[in-house]
């Protein structure tokens, strides 16, 4: 097995339960982390065979433009979509935070973390 990372994606979303957050918008981090068999691709040097991070990159980019008011449910479609596009990736492990929340605190962020496995 093998790893492919993509760290620090950075977003602008309108996520949160707050009427306004739908309105105005914030930034997001996304990191992704995928287990795959890499042993094909290491050898043939070719795209087709291993998981293009361009693809896992769009799928993250394309869900974080959907609103939704928690990040567990746009964590979990990320991780939906990405298991049903990609047969290949047997487990995803995803981190989304919000940066600078509306928690009347001075709060970097609030992150949630979600690790699935194929079934």
């Amino acid at each position: 097995m093998g790893t492919i990372k993509l760290q620090n994606i950075r977003t602008f979303s309108f996520h949160g339960c707050l009427e306004e957050e739908g309105r105005i918008g914030s930034d997001y981090r996304v990191d992704l982390e995928i287990k795959t068999d890499l042993r094909k691709s290491a050898l043939s040097d070719e795209l087709k065979d291993t998981v293009d991070y361009v693809l896992l990159n769009k799928i993250v980019e394309e869900e974080m433009a959907i609103r939704s008011k928690l990040l567990e449910h746009v964590a979990h479609r990320i991780i939906k979509r990405i298991f049903d596009e990609i047969p290949s990736v047997s487990r995803i492990l995803l981190a989304v935070s919000k940066l600078n929340p509306p928690i009347g605190g001075d709060v970097e962020a609030v992150t949630i973390e979600m690790e699935e496995y194929r079934n």
